[in-house]
C-alpha cells in the first residue's frame, strides 16, 4: 500500500542560516498514529507546517495522498487538517459558525448532518451556539480540532493537542484520536507528553536537531531499546557495594534499603541466578524483588541526551 504522506530529502533552512530541516526521508502509513518525539527546537513544528502548506521547504519534496505539496498545493492541501498549538479563532464567532466558515475556506459545499456529527463526537453540540470567547481552554481546543474535521481531512496533524488541558479531557482526546483512527484517518500527533505516545501511537519517530534519527514501531522500539530493572528490597540497608559484585550493573538506591539490578532484556542470559548467588554469598538478604520495564521516556532521553 502507498504511503499516505512521503518526504524525500526533506530540508529548511532558514534567512538567519539556521537549518531547521536536514534531510527528512520518512513515509506515513495510511490509517496509522504516527507520533513525533523531540525536545523544543528539534524542528517538530517546522516539519509539520512545511507539509501543510504554510511554511516553504528549501528543499526535498513532500506528497500528501499523492499530491506534491508545491505543485498542486490546493489537492494536497484539501487533504489535511491541522490542529495547531496556539489557540487562534475568532473570539467573537460562535462555534457552529466558525466551523462551518473553515469547510467553506476548502471549497466544501455545505454538509450541516457532517458538521453537526464533528460536533457532537467532540460534545461541542451544547456549546454550538456559544461564542468562542466564553469557552474554557479545553473548550477551545475542541473547537479546533472540530475545525481541522470540518471539510473530511483524510489525514490530521495534532500539534501538542492536549497542551494545557487537565487529564479527564486529555483521555477523552485519546478516544476521539482512536475513533477517527477506525474511520480511516491518518493520525500524526506531536507531544511533550510521554505517555501520549506511549498510550496511542503505532509508530513514533524521534527528532533532534533538525535530524529525524530513528523511525520505529512502538511495540519494537520498547523491546530493542527497553531495559529492565530488578529492585531488591533488602532486610538490612548497605553503606557500600561488595567489591565481589562490581561484575553487575547495580547501584544502591532508597538510602541503601534498595538495591537496583539493571540487565539487557535481549541478552541470552540476564545474570540474575548469578547475582542472586552473588548476594546469598555475601549474606545480603532481600525481602522482596519487583522487576521494572524501561518506559518510552527513559529511552526517549537515552536517545537525545548525547547528541549535540
Amino acid at each position: 500500500m502507498q504511503p499516505i504522506i512521503s518526504i524525500s530529502n526533506l530540508s529548511k533552512t532558514y534567512a538567519t542560516g539556521f537549518k531547521a530541516l536536514k534531510g527528512i526521508d520518512l513515509d506515513i502509513r495510511r490509517g496509522e498514529i504516527f507520533a513525533l518525539l523531540g525536545p523544543n527546537g528539534a524542528g517538530k513544528t517546522t516539519l509539520i507546517s512545511i507539509i501543510c502548506g504554510i511554511v516553504t521547504p528549501s528543499g526535498g519534496t513532500v506528497l500528501a495522498d499523492g499530491h506534491d505539496i508545491v505543485r498542486d498545493y490546493r489537492a494536497a492541501r484539501a487533504k489535511i487538517g491541522l490542529v495547531p498549538q496556539e489557540l487562534t479563532t475568532d473570539a467573537f464567532e460562535t462555534v457552529i459558525a466558525t466551523v462551518t466558515f473553515s469547510r467553506g475556506l476548502f471549497g466544501k459545499p455545505r454538509n450541516a448532518a457532517h458538521i453537526e456529527k464533528v460536533l457532537k463526537d467532540l460534545s461541542l453540540w451544547d456549546k454550538r451556539d456559544s461564542r468562542i470567547m466564553t469557552l474554557s481552554g479545553g473548550m477551545k481546543r475542541r473547537v479546533l480540532i472540530a475545525k481541522a474535521l470540518s471539510h473530511e481531512p483524510s489525514i490530521l496533524f495534532l500539534d501538542e493537542p492536549t497542551a494545557g488541558v487537565d487529564v479527564e479531557l486529555r483521555r477523552d482526546m485519546w478516544n476521539m484520536v482512536r475513533a477517527l483512527r477506525e474511520t480511516g484517518v491518518t493520525i500524526i500527533l506531536t507531544t511533550h507528553y510521554i505517555e501520549e505516545a506511549e498510550e496511542m501511537a503505532d509508530r513514533i519517530g524521534v527528532i533532534s536537531n533538525g535530524e529525524l534519527i530513528l523511525v520505529e514501531n512502538k511495540a519494537e522500539l520498547m523491546r530493542k531499546l527497553g531495559k529492565k530493572e530488578l529492585l531488591l528490597h533488602l532486610d538490612h540497608p548497605l553503606t557500600q557495594l561488595p567489591a565481589s559484585l562490581a561484575e553487575f550493573d547495580l547501584h544502591l538506591a532508597n538510602d541503601g534499603h534498595d538495591l537496583v539490578y539493571v540487565y539487557d532484556t535481549q541478552s541470552e542470559r540476564t545474570g540474575i541466578t548469578t547475582l542472586l548467588h552473588g548476594l546469598a554469598t555475601e549474606g545480603i538478604r532481600f525481602r522482596d524483588l519487583e522487576t521494572k520495564q524501561s518506559s518510552l521516556e527513559d529511552i526517549f532521553v537515552s536517545l537525545v541526551k548525547d547528541r549535540p
